[in-house]
């Protein structure tokens, strides 16, 4: 029998679709035998103190969310050996379930909940000039995209996953390239670019494969650096991340490490599974196998 779930709803996320796919989530999951209860959170610290109570009653924790949520709850899990987070996508980007091979439709995902396989994975870690180390599961990133995230939690909810690329084109038209500082282990790089962005997960932004080859198990951050020299550059730049294709460009560098050290010549928030997570300068870091998930079996 599939252990029991507490559903973390996020009544907001996604603009409400979360809640409008409630009670087709909870027919499939009796249909299913997955035995479940429901909890509509009220705030992310909400969410994070009901993921813990739920982990101590031996539940599976699932964020019926967006990234944000899932990045929060994963914190909140890090390191309790017995706990187990899923998910059911809830958000406008899904991002974290898209690279999980997780369905995108909430009541297709709950098979995951019945049948998936218990599988550790990494998350992100950033600490900086707001304190102790937060967490998150995709792509940190910033400069370019501090202010396209910012421009996209504004816009309406009905954009959709849309919604990534109208703020990235909007934030195109004013831009101006910043002069970054970055360590990545011991190596060290100075440039003046758009992004730098340290990947634990492959994609972010509604489907955009920003570090194609980013493992969730590896132990490592795919740090990403963007830094093309014209508008003209940045949109075919904008154009080819949907498939990945953009890290053949001359302008993107990759690298690779465990921990990332980023200032710049200007202020910048650093945004992570869509929400504001620190402000320059910050350091991240990988931790291997933090939070056990809830997968697709192999």
């Amino acid at each position: 029998m599939p252990r029991p779930v507490a559903l973390l709803v996020n009544p907001s996320a996604g603009g409400g679709r979360a809640l409008r796919a409630l009670p087709a989530v909870e027919a499939e999951l009796r249909r299913l035998g997955v035995p479940f209860r429901v909890e509509r959170t009220e705030s992310v610290l909400h969410a994070c103190a009901l993921a813990v109570e739920a982990a101590a009653l031996d539940e599976v924790v699932v964020p019926f969310s967006g990234d944000g949520l899932v990045g929060a709850v994963a914190g909140a899990l890090r390191g309790r050996e017995t706990a187990v987070m899923g998910l059911l996508p809830g958000g406008r980007g899904n991002d974290f379930a898209r690279v999980c091979g997780i369905p995108r439709d909430p009541v297709a995902a709950c098979a995951v909940l019945a049948g998936g396989e218990v599988r550790p994975v990494d998350v992100g870690e950033v600490s900086g000039t707001h304190g102790a180390g937060r967490v998150f599961v995709g792509i940190a990133s910033l400069g370019f995209d501090s202010e396209a995230n910012r421009i996209a939690n504004e816009a309406p909810s009905r954009l959709g996953a849309f919604v990534y690329a109208y703020a990235a084109l909007r934030t195109l038209m004013a831009w101006r390239p910043a002069t970054f500082d970055v360590v990545v282990d011991r190596d060290r790089r100075t440039l003046a670019g758009w992004t730098v962005a340290a990947a634990n997960a492959s994609a972010y932004g509604g489907g955009m494969f920003l570090a194609p080859d980013a493992a969730l198990d590896d132990g490592l951050l795919d740090v990403v650096l963007v830094a093309p020299t014209s508008r003209r550059q940045a949109l075919r730049c904008l154009a080819r991340v949907f498939k990945g294709t953009h890290v053949e460009l001359d302008s993107v560098t990759v690298l690779r490490g465990a921990e990332v050290r980023i200032a710049a010549d200007r202020p910048f928030t650093v945004y992570a599974d869509g929400d504001p997570i620190g402000d320059l300068p910050v350091t991240i870091r990988a931790i291997p196998g933090a939070v056990r998930v809830l997968l697709p079996a192999a």
